[in-house]
């Protein structure tokens, strides 16, 4: 990603497709502390979850993936799984905007909620959470869903599950223009 300080990058966001499964993979191994995923387990988000998922190009390289799908048994939440931001692009807001990307596509115009975990140390994620519920105007709830002991035998950080909304499809348009 080399994009020149006189220019803004060229950003596209769009749905993944199989072909990004390496590229995504590589971005998440830049992306510490994200847990990483294996090739092919990217490879079914790129396939079976695109039209919940995006992809971020700049200048043409992957800098950004969100993936996520809705929830089998409410089909109005969207699960945001994971959200990866290359270091050097970090400070565009791509993981808001490919976010609203995905909430933009006529696959997702049910969808009132959006959910995701977080543990409690990710400031980052915070962040990016906290703003999109501020720019949709809805209100964000937290609830434990993973602790630390119960779920993962003191191995891994408990996940808190975060749950913003609801919000309507013209917040969508809005916060998507605002991001931009």
């Amino acid at each position: 990603m080399s994009a020149k300080k006189d220019r803004d990058p060229e950003i596209i966001l769009r749905r993944p497709t199989p072909e990004d499964g390496v590229a995504i993979n590589e971005l998440v191994e830049k992306c510490k502390p994200l847990d990483e995923n294996s090739v092919y387990c990217n490879l079914l988000q790129c396939s079976h979850f695109s039209e919940t998922s995006s992809l971020a190009e700049i200048d043409g390289e992957v800098a950004g993936f969100v993936s996520g799908y809705t929830i089998p048994e409410d089909e109005e939440s969207l699960f945001v799984w994971q959200v990866a931001v290359a270091p050097e692009a970090r400070g565009l807001s791509l993981g808001k905007r490919m976010i609203f990307d995905i909430l933009h596509r006529s696959s997702a115009k049910k969808v009132k909620y959006i959910k995701t975990t977080i543990t409690p140390d990710n400031k980052a994620s915070h962040g990016v959470f906290n703003s999109i519920a501020r720019e949709m105007g809805a209100d964000v709830d937290r609830d434990v869903l993973f602790d630390e002991e119960e779920h993962f035998d003191g191995q891994q950080n408990t996940e808190m599950l975060w749950n913003i909304g609801p919000f309507k499809r013209a917040d969508i348009m809005s916060a998507l223009t605002s991001a931009a």
